[in-house]
């Protein structure tokens, strides 16, 4: 393997991974409520929940959707639908104040699970599983999803020593909530267009 190809495919994991999304907001907003050293620990969360969804994807993925198309689609109805609902309980947070809707690292692992990143991961940028280079490509993998989950994290517990105030949190979890909502309807929107 070349370092040119090396550096695509960090290029090609960084650039899906730093896209803002449903795991990228929960992160945010666990650095917003908890400050960056208790953010940090939902970052195991998060990779497992990638790897969850990404290492079947890598043995048996491709075959299995082309086999039985209804099964990705259902997969993309639930990711939809999951992350629809926690843009709901972030809406109903941000008016009942900021202690009402928590991250967890139960949300934090479901929601990765069924993030639609996870899937292009498993069936299109890592390698099967049966390639050499796979080890070494789910090891750079691996590294760059704590990065840059603890990058978002960073973002939202810069905005916490800011002086941020409940406004400014209700504020954040309602950007949080539309931006997620919008995430939603692409998802479901996806699933019906192929």
């Amino acid at each position: 393997m070349t370092v040119v190809e090396l550096a695509s495919f960090v290029i090609a994991v960084l650039a899906l991974l730093m896209a803002p999304g449903p795991t990228n907001t929960l992160m945010a907003l666990a650095g917003t409520q908890k400050g960056f050293l208790r953010m940090v620990r939902f970052v195991p969360a998060e990779l497992a929940g990638y790897l969850t969804t990404t290492m079947p994807l890598s043995w048996i993925g491709s075959a299995v959707f082309n086999d039985w198309p209804v099964a990705a689609m259902t997969i993309k109805v639930l990711a939809a639908i999951w992350v629809l609902h926690l843009a709901v309980k972030l809406w109903a947070s941000s008016e009942r104040g900021m202690g009402h809707y928590q991250v967890t690292a139960r949300r934090v692992y479901l929601t990765t699970v069924l993030n639609p990143k996870a899937l292009i991961f498993g069936l299109v940028i890592l390698h099967p599983a049966v390639e050499e280079r796979f080890l070494l490509h789910l090891a750079l993998f691996c590294f760059c999803v704590a990065a840059i989950a603890i990058a978002w994290g960073s973002v939202g517990a810069l905005a916490t020593r800011l002086n941020a105030r409940d406004a400014r949190f209700a504020v954040a979890h309602r950007i949080a909530s539309i931006w997620l909502t919008i995430v939603s309807v692409t998802i479901f929107s996806s699933a019906f267009a192929s």
